[in-house]
C-alpha cells in the first residue's frame, strides 16, 4: 500500500464505527489525535482522547445504540499529511434491520498522519434532514438500505 492512499484513511473511518457499532468509547477515543475533537449528532463537543472516552462511555454504558451503515463518498488530500473524509450514514436500531431515516447523517473527518500514523483530528457527525425536502431524505436513506 502507497504512504498516502485513500485507502489508509477509510481504514481509519471504518475502524471508527466499527467501534461504535461494537460500543467500544476507549477503541473510539484512540483513533483520534491526542487534541482530537468529535461534534456528536446532538451537537455536543468532545476534545481529546480522555474527553471523547468520557462522554461515549456513559452511552455505551447506558443506552442500546443504533449501529452505523456508511457510505463515503469522498477522499481529499489537502496535503500528503491532511485529509479530508466525507462520507453520509444511517443508522440501525437495536432489533431492527432497516435503518432508521430520522438519524440520517453527514460524516466529515479531518485526518492527520503524525509520525507516520493516521489519526482523527476531527470528526462531525450533522444530521441530514433536509427540511422541506423530504424526497432527499428517502434518496439518502435508499442509498444507504442498499448497502444492508
Amino acid at each position: 500500500m502507497e504512504s498516502n492512499s485513500p485507502i489508509e484513511v477509510q481504514t481509519i473511518y471504518n475502524q471508527l464505527l466499527d467501534a461504535w457499532n461494537h460500543r467500544n468509547a476507549r477503541a473510539m477515543a484512540d483513533l483520534f489525535t491526542q487534541d482530537g475533537e468529535s461534534i456528536g449528532f446532538d451537537g455536543s463537543q468532545s476534545i481529546g482522547r480522555e474527553e471523547i472516552f468520557s462522554h461515549l462511555h456513559p452511552i455505551f454504558e447506558h443506552h442500546p445504540t443504533a449501529r452505523f451503515v456508511s457510505k463515503v463518498k469522498e477522499v481529499h488530500f489537502l496535503s500528503s499529511e491532511i485529509v479530508m473524509l466525507r462520507a453520509i450514514a444511517g443508522m440501525v436500531p437495536p432489533k431492527s434491520n432497516d435503518i432508521n431515516p430520522n438519524v440520517n447523517t453527514h460524516h466529515t473527518l479531518i485526518v492527520v498522519k503524525k509520525d507516520g500514523t493516521w489519526r482523527i483530528q476531527l470528526f462531525q457527525n450533522t444530521p441530514a434532514q433536509f427540511h422541506g425536502r423530504p424526497e432527499l431524505v428517502e434518496q439518502m436513506t435508499e442509498e444507504l438500505r442498499a448497502l444492508l
